[in-house]
C-alpha cells in the first residue's frame, strides 16, 4: 500500500428537493448563513468542515448524502481503493478552482467521495 493518507472527511453534500427550505434548516442548524448560496449549491463552512445543498441531487444524480474524503492525489487513492475492490462510480473531475472530485463506491454498494484541492 503506498502513503496515500486522507486529510480526513471535510465535505459532505447533501441533495435536497427544495433548496429553499433546506437552506432554512441548514442555516438554523449552524447558526449562520451559508457562504455559497447559488440555485445548483448551497455551502456552509462549519467548524472546518463543508456542508453542501445539491439541488434534485446534482447531474451526479445523489440519493443520499456523500461524504468525501480530502486526499492531496486523487488518482493514486482512486488506484488504491479500486484495487482493494472499489468501484469507480464518478471518474476524477475538474468541478471548478482547480478542485478535483471523485465518486465510488465499497463493496456493499454505499457511495464514498475523494476530494484534491490543487
Amino acid at each position: 500500500m503506498t502513503d496515500s493518507s486522507t486529510q480526513g472527511i471535510k465535505t459532505v453534500l447533501h441533495p435536497v428537493s427544495d433548496l429553499a427550505a433546506a437552506k432554512a434548516v441548514y442555516a438554523a442548524l449552524l447558526g449562520m448563513a451559508p457562504q455559497t448560496d447559488s440555485p445548483f449549491y448551497v455551502g456552509f463552512e462549519a467548524a472546518g468542515q463543508q456542508i453542501g445543498l445539491v439541488p434534485a441531487g446534482g447531474p451526479q444524480g445523489m440519493t443520499a448524502p456523500v461524504a468525501y474524503w480530502h486526499v492531496s492525489d486523487i488518482e493514486a487513492k482512486l488506484a488504491e481503493v479500486t484495487a482493494a475492490g472499489a468501484t469507480v462510480k464518478e471518474a476524477a473531475h475538474d468541478v471548478g478552482g482547480g478542485r478535483l472530485v471523485a465518486t465510488f463506491t465499497d463493496p456493499d454498494g454505499n457511495v464514498l467521495g475523494l476530494l484534491q484541492d490543487r
